[in-house]
């Protein structure tokens, strides 16, 4: 196992689509076919998987992005908010062609309706981009299970980088072997309830413990968030439970799952405990909904005024599981695969 940080390339890779998200923001009701709303705002903002990177940058990580861009308006909007926010490019690709992926967003203050388009490409394979890189953490910002993905996770494993997986929304069930195996593989899962309801077949809140009991056999660390009512982490048997912060300013949630995940991958490489990665993550998913998309996400000068503050007490540091020690993953042999 790769465990001496000089001979890695970046801190953090991401990989996953750009969209350009145009979010209509502050609206007094949902959108009913037949029916016209007005919005109190709009934005073009660039968003899917940027979010996640330009979050990471924010609070200073080393993070390089694998995305794929065309001549198409939208990805020439993208790819200049990157440059201009700083992001490295050396895991971008051009191509000569349009490559659309643009998402309509319709938000209110605590939740959002999307319409998304996407133009197919085939994505970079994942193994050699993870040996040329060597990153500590390798972020999926959607669960995938395809040959390509498994070939990548496996190669992540044998170089020690930890991979952390959000759902974001994919049709998927455990009934399916391969989204078992790819699970098997990953060492953090970050669904929210909705997702973990559908992934494992629970039903409404009194199955959600089931739901969460089921994906923790599968993942070394489960994150479930759940919007206003927190989020739940469960590592080694133990449950940790995340109040929600809410902001008296939030007009958009697009990005909060993202910047979420920003600030809990900011903890695991920082070496926080567990929970007060969850405090982290909290705060960077409240701070990314007080503006459209992630053009709110917090610095880490900011984020440390605010766990002083929520936390009132130092940071707890997990001496015993450097991030660059893969922590234990189910085997083949004992993981129930159904």
């Amino acid at each position: 196992m790769e465990t001496n940080p000089a001979v890695r390339s970046c801190e953090v890779l991401v990989s996953g689509a750009y969209f350009a998200d145009l979010v209509f923001h502050g609206l007094a009701r949902p959108v009913q076919p037949g029916t016209e709303v007005f919005a109190d705002g709009f934005g073009l903002v660039p968003g899917g998987a940027y979010s996640l990177a330009m979050a990471l940058h924010r609070l200073g990580r080393r993070v390089l992005w694998s995305a794929d861009f065309g001549t198409d308006p939208f990805s020439v909007h993208v790819l200049a908010c990157a440059r201009q926010d700083g992001l490295a490019e050396g895991a971008f690709r051009h191509h000569p062609f349009p490559v659309r992926s643009l998402t309509v967003a319709l938000a209110s203050a605590d939740d959002r309706a999307m319409v998304s388009f996407q133009d197919p490409v085939d994505a970079q394979p994942l193994a050699p981009l993870l040996g040329r890189l060597r990153p500590r953490v390798l972020v999926l910002p959607q669960l995938r299970w395809d040959e390509d993905t498994v070939v990548g996770l496996r190669a992540a494993r044998q170089l020690g980088t930890l991979v952390v997986m959000d759902c974001h929304d994919t049709p998927a069930t455990l009934d399916d072997p391969a989204v078992r195996e790819a699970l098997a593989l990953v060492d953090v899962f970050t669904p929210n309830d909705a997702e973990a309801l559908r992934l494992t077949g629970a039903d409404g809140l009194s199955g959600l413990d089931g739901a969460i009991a089921a994906l923790a056999a599968l993942v070394p660390t489960l994150v479930v968030t759940r919007g206003a009512q927190g989020a739940v982490a469960v590592r080694d048997g133990e449950r940790h439970d995340a109040p929600s912060v809410l902001s008296a300013t939030a007009i958009d949630p697009t990005a909060a799952g993202d910047c979420f995940n920003a600030g809990l991958v900011h903890g695991l490489l920082n070496g926080w405990s567990l929970p007060d990665c969850l405090a982290a993550a909290t705060l960077c998913g409240a701070a990314a909904t007080t503006a459209p998309g992630s053009s709110a996400a917090l610095d880490a000068v900011e984020l440390a005024h605010q766990l002083d503050r929520l936390l009132d007490r130092p940071l707890d540091h997990h001496p015993h599981r450097p991030l660059d020690q893969a922590p234990h993953r189910p085997s083949r042999a004992t993981t129930n695969v159904g």
